[in-house]
């Protein structure tokens, strides 16, 4: 998480017009005091993990639904091939004129 968070920020750092297209982000360049700047520096971080762990906390979700219906999807091919194996296995009934 924390290579996630270093590389957003570098990536914000290198393109700030960029950054400007995330909804909250401030543009921290145009404050003239350090404290100013340092405070909106701060502000940016704390959205952008906030963000992080709510995008996180979805893809959790998703993956945790498909691997749910990823598992109920090959319970049921293990079922139609238990049965197809029985098909197969019976000797095939004369047909009767």
């Amino acid at each position: 998480m924390t290579r996630s968070l270093a590389l957003m920020l570098l990536l914000v750092a290198a393109t700030p017009a960029a950054a400007q297209d995330i909804r909250g982000l401030e543009n921290c360049t145009a404050e003239k005091q350090m404290e100013r700047r340092t405070g909106c520096l701060q502000a940016n971080v704390e959205l952008l993990q906030q963000l992080l762990i709510r995008q996180t906390r979805a893809a959790d979700d998703r993956f945790k639904t498909d691997r749910t219906e990823i598992d109920a999807l090959k319970a049921r091919l293990a079922k139609l091939e238990s049965d197809l194996a029985q098909v197969k296995a019976k000797p095939a009934e004369p047909v009767k004129k």
